[in-house]
């Protein structure tokens, strides 16, 4: 799938964008600062050949903030997303501007930056700093120091199985470093609009400077569908790995999706194709999940679940969300 336009940035603090099919009858400009206790502003105009209309972003769904269409006792998360991406309308939000731990889902922002920025050919040493994660539970690929593998096999790897050592493997080779890899990561979210996110790190793991919007995930997951090999990987169930490790020797792995839908063990919907996505948990984020589904129609969704209180009930909303594509 490609997308024909961008978001056209104004400066860091300010996103110009249309409202057109979304909710909203007349043209807009959209005011999305970057300030922490800022809220969404809309001056509307019905001139459409005002010196504003070359700024205007195409094909995007913009939800201003108080449009909610939130309060199904079903849907109990935090925040919750569902937006019709063919046409650009909104199904159903609630609370989707609230500034939120997004956990693993961050691995789609790391991608997007990855595929932007880098060969994929690429081959990767592992070094000592990312294969030596010692927070408890936290998800791994089981990298060591000295394993030399290629950048597309890495990527895959960390997208599919949600690997926190992959991810600043992939921060480091790209960048140089894992900070100079959030300071990309940051530029790419200006730079698409989503402005009230703010990246610490390249896999997710809690930081209280690492925090988005259920909005903001589907700004940036929308402009990672417009990069095939992401695509292809999120709709990948499980994936075999060759790699050496520090010895030359040959490290034989396979690694399986965390996505229940793809893995078979949560039912999709009547009518519904769930292609891929990304899913992410920690103490602080809660469950979460962002998707991209298709219809009988072959109509393009992109749904958000940000802070459910278990992967049970993530799964249980999910679902339940994806039925109001057929309401």
């Amino acid at each position: 799938m490609r997308l024909n336009k961008k978001i056209k940035v104004i400066s860091s603090l300010l996103v110009l964008i249309s409202l057109t099919g979304c909710s909203s009858s007349s043209n807009a400009l959209m005011k999305y600062s970057n300030s922490d206790t800022s809220v969404v502003q809309y001056i509307t105009t019905n001139d459409t050949d005002d010196e504003y209309a070359n700024l205007l972003g195409e094909d995007l769904c913009v939800i201003p903030l108080k449009s909610d269409k939130g309060g199904d006792g079903n849907l109990a998360a935090e925040a919750t997303l569902l937006v019709n991406n063919t046409d650009n309308e909104m199904l159903y939000a609630e609370n989707v501007y609230e500034k939120l731990y997004p956990a693993s889902i961050t691995k789609v922002m790391t991608a997007l930056v990855t595929l932007k920025n880098a060969d994929l050919s690429d081959m990767v040493t592992v070094s000592y700093e990312a294969s030596h994660i010692t927070e408890v539970g936290a998800s791994l690929c089981g990298l060591k120091e000295g394993d030399k593998i290629n950048l597309k096999d890495l990527l895959n790897i960390f997208l599919i199985s949600s690997g926190n050592d992959a991810g600043i493997a992939i921060a480091e080779h790209v960048a140089g470093s894992e900070e100079a890899f959030t300071k990309m990561m940051n530029e790419e979210a200006k730079a698409i609009g989503a402005t009230h996110s703010n990246f610490a790190n390249s896999h997710g793991l809690h930081d209280e400077n690492h925090y988005t919007t259920a909005y903001d995930i589907y700004l940036i997951f929308r402009e990672a569908l417009q990069e095939p090999t992401f695509v292809d990987i999120i709709a990948t169930k499980s994936y075999k790995v060759t790699y050496s490790n520090s010895n030359g020797d040959k490290v034989d792995k396979e690694f399986s999706t965390t996505n229940l839908y793809l893995k078979g063990n949560e039912v999709m919907p009547d009518g519904i194709t769930v292609i891929g996505g990304k899913t992410g948990t920690t103490i602080k984020a809660g469950s979460c999940l962002v998707l991209y589904s298709k219809d009988k129609s072959d109509k393009e969704y992109i749904s958000v679940i940000l802070k459910s209180d278990s992967k049970t009930s993530l799964y249980s909303q999910m679902s339940y969300l994806l039925k109001f594509i057929y309401k």
